[in-house]
């Protein structure tokens, strides 16, 4: 195994850039003066006044959630690059798929409501009665309201220009392996606290996020060669759990030291380059999780806890001999 780090040349020509332009209307309007009457109102440089809705939130929400839905696929298979996304190569197909799929429903999504656009606000006029002249003086067109609502998206390949105008890309480029590694402990972490936090037993859908975050690790460890070493160790801690029913004892353990590891990028980058330095993954593992040095550690006063008596323990629990817990490459 090589430790050396690809060059930024060699990086972009296994990446395709992608920019998602998704606008939906935002069906608000700025509040003015006039729309207050004779009522006092502060100066400008003391208050400015807000927005006013001309349409009800709830019938442009399917907007919002398919424009979601195409972020979790960018997220799902690329990473964030130059205000959009760096999708490799082999993810290319599958993204504009996606993004195929998304658009379709977007489109119907739009002609729906633009079908009954002047139902719906008369529905927004209606439930807001004594409103309904200032609703009125901020109506718009349904030409505009199609103009504002719009999906679409741009593939390209980036190349650097030569001499020092390029040194702002190198040093995008030269951000990514940092970049896929925050993204991955925030995958991790979202992980942790909805699925493994305090769990004694877990279902086969809390290793969703896992192989997600794995696929994702895969197809971009040309970015940064401290990744391989993580992909192989959730296979190896994956290739443990067993194929139905719930997950307990010490496959349940080695997901959870799975997913702490992966929580931490300066973790992740310990593990991957002790790994590239040829260490043993269970070694590299255990260095990971040692106990901090006897200078770290903190000084306890007894005294400062309350006195116990044996009726305020809780009942002894059935405990796994330690002879049959395997270590999972996790220590």
């Amino acid at each position: 195994m090589t430790n050396a780090i690809p060059t930024d040349i060699t990086v972009l020509k296994q990446l395709t850039a992608l920019r998602l332009d998704v606008n939906i209307w935002s069906a608000r309007k700025k509040l003015t003066p006039a729309d207050f009457g004779t009522l006092d109102l502060p100066p400008e440089k003391l208050a400015s006044l807000g927005s006013k809705k001309v349409c009800n939130p709830e019938d442009l929400r399917v907007f919002a959630t398919l424009k979601a839905r195409a972020i979790s696929l960018l997220d799902r298979h690329g990473m964030r690059f130059l205000g959009g996304w760096a999708i490799p190569e082999n993810a290319v197909k599958p993204v504009s798929e996606g993004l195929k799929a998304i658009a379709t429903d977007f489109a119907a999504a739009k002609d729906s409501f633009l079908a009954r656009y002047d139902q719906a606000i008369q529905e927004w006029v209606s439930t807001n009665p004594g409103w309904e002249a200032l609703i009125a003086r901020s109506l718009v067109g349904i030409d505009t309201v199609r103009a504002r609502l719009g999906f679409a998206w741009q593939m390209f390949k980036v190349v650097p220009p030569k001499g020092q105008a390029g040194q702002s890309l190198t040093e995008a480029v030269n951000t990514l392996g940092g970049s896929l590694f925050g993204e991955a402990a925030k995958v991790a972490d979202e992980a942790w606290h909805k699925s493994f936090a305090g769990k004694s037993e877990v279902t086969a859908k809390a290793l969703s996020p896992i192989k997600s975050l794995r696929h994702k690790l895969a197809g971009l460890s040309f970015v940064e060669p401290r990744v391989t070493p993580l992909v192989d160790l959730i296979d190896g801690t994956l290739a443990a759990v067993p194929d139905k029913g719930p997950i307990t004892g010490t496959a349940l353990v080695g997901l959870q030291g799975l997913v702490c590891l992966l929580r931490d990028p300066a973790a992740m980058v310990e593990h991957g380059q002790r790994i590239i330095e040829g260490q043993n993954p269970n070694d590299a593992v255990l260095g990971l999780v040692a106990h901090p040095a006897a200078d770290h550690t903190p000084v306890i006063d007894a005294d400062s806890f309350p006195d116990f008596s044996d009726d305020d323990l809780p009942p002894d629990l059935p405990m796994e001999p330690a002879s049959r817990l395997d270590s999972l490459g996790l220590w």
